[in-house]
């Protein structure tokens, strides 16, 4: 599936194009509408066409996961409204890693509807600081977030509750020291299926960085092995990831089949290729 390395060069040469942290080359094409459309089950995309946001319903209380861009939250709950669910309720958002095209609109959704905010504990200090840290990979070419004002921490493997509702933490860093990726059931016509949103795991980083030795981020290279070990072992029959092309979402959408069975660890083996090839340009720089 060639859509995952593709996507992945155009991330890499926007990021590469921005000098200056606070521009956004791709913004605009991420921040496209997208009419909201519906998954499985109890599971809708209220993203805009280039950055995703997962809304999972019930009666008692929905659950929101990521909110792109800081430009995008109104589309989101716009989109949130126009598929007839409130906003305000909306009792928890999560994130997948806190950089500003997953977690810009996180702030003002949570005013918005006056929901908890969980996060990973490095990604939770990142929100309510603001600021890039030193340790992202990333840091000196991406802008900060808006400051999250009340952000609740889970541990791996930890399960949230929003009314009937839970949804599962499983740390998976190594794009960023927080990433995390989440997985569900939705159920539909007595068929329920597993659900994972799988966060962004490409080696992409500021001029200088290196994943192999980085003073920084010591243990990038055991956390991506960690990462990849959970997404080859994921129960995963419905694949979702921050950015929808990585998991061939479009292509599924017209087909109106979101079920593969082999799409998690299909991820697993396309991002391991990316880091190999990462490593071995390290490597050749270095000589």
């Amino acid at each position: 599936m060639r859509f995952g390395l593709l996507v992945f060069s155009l991330v890499v040469a926007g990021l590469a194009a921005q000098s200056d942290p606070s521009a956004c080359a791709q913004c605009a094409v991420w921040n496209q509408p997208q009419r909201p459309f519906h998954i499985y089950g109890d599971t809708y995309y209220v993203g805009t066409h280039g950055l995703a946001s997962i809304l999972i319903t019930s009666s008692s209380g929905h659950i929101l996961i990521d909110g792109a861009l800081s430009e995008s939250a109104p589309q989101i709950a716009a989109n949130v409204r126009t598929l007839g669910f409130r906003v305000e309720d909306i009792k928890l958002i999560v994130n997948s890693h806190v950089h500003y095209d997953h977690a810009g609109g996180i702030a003002e959704l949570q005013k918005l509807s006056g929901a908890r905010v969980a996060a990973s504990r490095w990604t939770a200090e990142v929100m309510r600081r603001g600021a890039v840290p030193h340790d992202d990979p990333q840091f000196g070419i991406i802008r900060p977030i808006a400051r999250v004002a009340r952000v609740e921490t889970f541990e791996n493997g930890e399960t949230l509750h929003a009314g009937t509702l839970h949804i599962t933490a499983h740390l998976t860093p190594g794009h960023t020291p927080g990433g995390t990726s989440w997985t569900w059931q939705s159920c539909e016509g007595g068929r329920c299926l597993n659900l994972v949103y799988a966060d962004s795991l490409s080696p992409v980083s500021a001029d200088g960085f290196l994943f192999s030795r980085s003073k920084q981020y010591l243990h990038a290279l055991e956390d991506f092995e960690r990462s990849y070990a959970f997404l080859e072992g994921a129960p995963c029959d419905i694949l979702l990831t921050p950015h929808p092309d990585m998991s061939g979402l479009w292509e599924r959408l017209e087909k109106t089949n979101f079920v593969d069975g082999g799409a998690c660890r299909a991820l697993a083996e396309r991002s391991r290729e990316q880091l190999r090839k990462r490593l071995a340009t390290e490597r050749a720089e270095s000589r």
